[in-house]
């Protein structure tokens, strides 16, 4: 019978005294960097870092307060009494008042001068490429307005929207007389639907528009009845309608306005008479009424005399102190312009 013999456990030597003393040394001198370069980042991950190291029983005796807490107590909070050795880092840093000169407000901008504005339309456009061409050339602010029924429109329209001006359609209506404005002229003696379909196939060659203006249009524009569907048809489109002002008795901007359609006349007319002189004597008539109302418009037509005097008239009318702006700005601000008078009248 065999007898088993006891084992036999072998301690584990203890480490040398020094080599213990050189590894708390270690750790103390890689807390402490850790501290001075981490701040409370390197400290909050101390408790996390010790329940892997000692003993469960030492953590749990320690439950009862945040390990956390009372580490960053320990290692943070001053000494009992003032040490010029203690690290001025751990501490808040104390604040200063900015002088008074930093936190003082800067004083407001003046506000800049308003200048009078202006805005240039021209019309007729489509028919003649080369007169055309020279039309885009202009500055973009320039509202170049396209004859539906030319056969070159959607090509040049879509050139001259590209280049960055506003567009129309020149939309051909009923004249007084025997003078005849072309395919898709809008008559009195058409229906309303009939009104309705040629405003839209004459659109539909013109698909960067932003609103109309008549092309002629004297008999039409006075016929509030007939305007009706056009301003009906631009309102739902979200258009406008620039009146060219061929008569004395037109209705175009309040049957318009009564749609919801935003519309306003011309102020001048560049080229009645074509001769240079005259179409400069017509600028100035431009100047003159945008220094007095603060915005003024403008129609004229591709003519030579017309768009050389317009190259000229618009590469100094900056330093004239005029603004160039598009139909549409020129439009909301004529509006505007006669809202105020009306309700200054009515007080």
């Amino acid at each position: 019978m065999y007898r088993l013999k006891p084992i036999r456990r072998r301690k584990t030597p203890k480490p040398p005294r020094a080599l213990v003393d050189a590894a708390n040394a270690a750790f103390c001198a890689i807390l402490l960097l850790a501290v001075g370069l981490g701040g409370t980042q390197a400290v909050a991950g101390i408790p996390n870092l010790l329940a892997t190291i000692l003993p469960p029983g030492i953590v749990a005796a320690n439950a009862s307060t945040s390990p956390q807490e009372s580490i960053i107590d320990l290692l943070v909070a001053p000494p009992p009494t003032a040490s010029r050795f203690v690290p001025q880092v751990l501490y808040p840093v104390t604040t200063h008042a900015f002088p008074a000169w930093l936190t003082a407000s800067a004083p407001e901008p003046a506000a800049p001068a308003t200048h009078p504005k202006i805005a240039i339309v021209i019309d007729d456009l489509g028919g003649d490429l080369a007169r055309t061409d020279r039309a885009i050339a202009l500055p973009k602010p320039v509202t170049l307005s396209f004859l539906p029924f030319a056969e070159a429109t959607p090509f040049l329209s879509g050139e001259a929207a590209r280049a960055g001006h506003p567009i129309l359609v020149h939309m051909p209506m009923e004249a007084e007389g025997d003078h005849n404005p072309g395919p898709f002229a809008l008559t009195t003696q058409l229906t309303q639907d009939d009104i309705r379909a040629r405003l839209i196939a004459a659109l539909a060659r013109v698909p960067d528009a932003t609103g109309i203006n008549n092309h002629m249009g004297s008999r039409f524009t006075a016929d509030r009845d007939a305007l009706i569907p056009v301003a009906e048809e631009l309102a739902a489109r979200h258009l406008f309608f620039f009146d060219s002002r061929t008569t004395a008795d037109t209705q175009v901007v309040p049957v318009s306005r009564a749609f919801g359609v935003a519309s306003a006349g011309r102020d001048v007319f560049l080229d009645d008479e074509q001769s240079a002189d005259a179409v400069g004597a017509e600028l100035m008539e431009l100047e003159t009424r945008a220094r007095t109302t603060g915005v003024a418009i403008a129609i004229g037509h591709p003519h030579d005399v017309t768009l050389v005097a317009l190259q000229a008239w618009t590469a100094r009318a900056a330093s004239r102190g005029f603004v160039l702006i598009p139909l549409a700005e020129a439009i909301r601000l004529k509006t505007e312009r006669e809202a105020r008078a009306t309700l200054a009248s009515a007080r």
